[in-house]
């Protein structure tokens, strides 16, 4: 077997190797889109965050500042102050005081992948694989003889035995 034929079947080891570390493997394409999508999901979810809390900072500093604000909120408690008059209606709902909804609690979630260990047999397996049929083609044709049946190598002038006359 020549040099060629060892340097293609390592090639196609090491082909089959990169491309299972880059489709299924740790660094994989399929683990990034995975990270993006997750990346994702928690932008959104800080961003609502922020947008409650601005919310709410405006209304403490309304709570804390205004004082219309402040009486408000007091009535939706029945309080009243000096000079006013409390009706009572029956019947209706009260009122629905707002709840923020922040989301649920989002957890990191490995992507699932092939470790590189396992990457790595499969590609030796390959090359191994291409190697060994490399081989057994160059058998069936005569390139490599095995066992004691070898042609007779003849260097220099062949001599042939020719009787003579």
């Amino acid at each position: 077997m020549n040099r060629a034929k060892y340097l293609a079947a390592i090639f196609f080891g090491t082909f089959v190797y990169v491309l299972l570390s880059m489709t299924f493997g740790q660094n994989s394409l399929h683990c990034y889109n995975k990270m993006e999508e997750q990346k994702r999901l928690i932008s959104r979810q800080t961003s609502d965050i922020q947008n409650i809390n601005s919310e709410l900072s405006l209304e403490l500093a309304a709570l804390q500042n205004d004082r219309a604000v402040i009486a408000s909120y007091a009535h939706k408690l029945d309080y009243v102050s000096e000079g006013e008059k409390l009706v009572k209606i029956t019947g209706l709902r009260p009122a629905q005081t707002t709840l923020y909804d922040t989301g649920t609690v989002l957890r990191h979630e490995e992507p699932d992948f092939i470790s590189e260990r396992i990457c790595k047999i499969a590609g030796l397996a390959f090359a191994l694989l291409f190697a060994l049929v490399f081989f057994l083609y160059d058998v069936s044709c005569g390139n490599i003889v095995l066992g004691k049946n070898k042609k007779p190598i003849v260097t220099g002038i062949p001599v042939y035995d020719i009787p003579q006359i």
